[in-house]
């Protein structure tokens, strides 16, 4: 098989199991929690490495922000191998008691995006692997991790998230909201492949606090410290799934 246009990578290159942040620099942060780590392919927005845990060979890739981007990215790894996909990625909180630094493990995602309706209708549900989200839940109680889990909504429009917005998602009980997920799980179930999400709390909307607003850093550094956490929760799941 051709090598991939975007992310440059070719059958042979990836193993079975993928962690797919949104940011570049993420792919390096798990990484330096693993061993045996090469890097395969940087272009764009998209970095590769290979690494173990445990003895369990897994691919690291970075997908970009938004949905249009995170599936080029699903698609070109299932063409070259990846069987199942691990969102580790950050979001923000809907509802007025989840606090910035808390994890969400997503039950489903609310299709407020418009990619995965180029691939199907938006009625079909947008929905984790069950294998994929009973490991991330179960990691985090082996860990003594509280998480919350439930839906969450992927929107396109990171600034018009208006209030009225805010209000109806908070009102249908949807937990907080992030870019990628709900074309992530609709794209590895129409191809018969496993997807999941664990996400690090980085703002509260309905509390009015949006990722950066409050600092000069992107993330507050609860946020950074419980990112952290986050990877080793989903690195243990790994281990389990494998």
């Amino acid at each position: 098989m051709a090598k991939q246009p975007h992310l440059l990578v070719e059958e042979g290159d990836v193993n079975d199991i993928a962690l797919i942040p949104g940011d570049p620099g993420r792919v390096d942060r798990i990484a330096k929690q693993c061993e045996n780590v090469e890097e395969i392919a940087q272009n764009r927005e998209y970095k590769v490495v290979n690494a173990e845990y445990e003895g369990v060979p897994l691919t690291i890739s970075s997908t970009g922000i938004g949905c249009p981007s995170a599936a080029i990215a699903i698609e070109e790894l299932a063409r070259v191998g990846v069987e199942t996909f691990i969102r580790v990625g950050t979001i923000g909180a809907l509802q007025a008691d989840i606090e910035i630094g808390d994890m969400i493990v997503a039950t489903g995602a609310a299709k407020e995006e418009g990619t995965s309706k180029r691939y199907e209708s938006e009625v079909y549900p947008a929905v984790p692997d069950y294998d994929v989200l009973t490991s991330l839940v179960e990691s985090a109680e082996a860990n003594d991790e509280d998480v919350h889990v439930g839906p969450i909504v992927s929107d396109d429009a990171f600034y018009n998230e208006s209030d009225e917005y805010v209000e109806d998602w908070n009102a249908a009980g949807l937990l907080a909201i992030e870019m990628e997920a709900a074309t992530v799980f609709s794209l590895a179930r129409r191809r018969g492949l496993r997807a999941g999400a664990i996400c690090t709390v980085d703002g509260n909307l309905v509390a009015g606090t949006q990722k950066g607003a409050d600092s000069d850093d992107e993330l507050p550094e609860k946020a950074k410290n419980n990112v952290e956490r986050a990877i080793s929760i989903t690195l243990d799941a790994v281990a389990e799934l494998a």
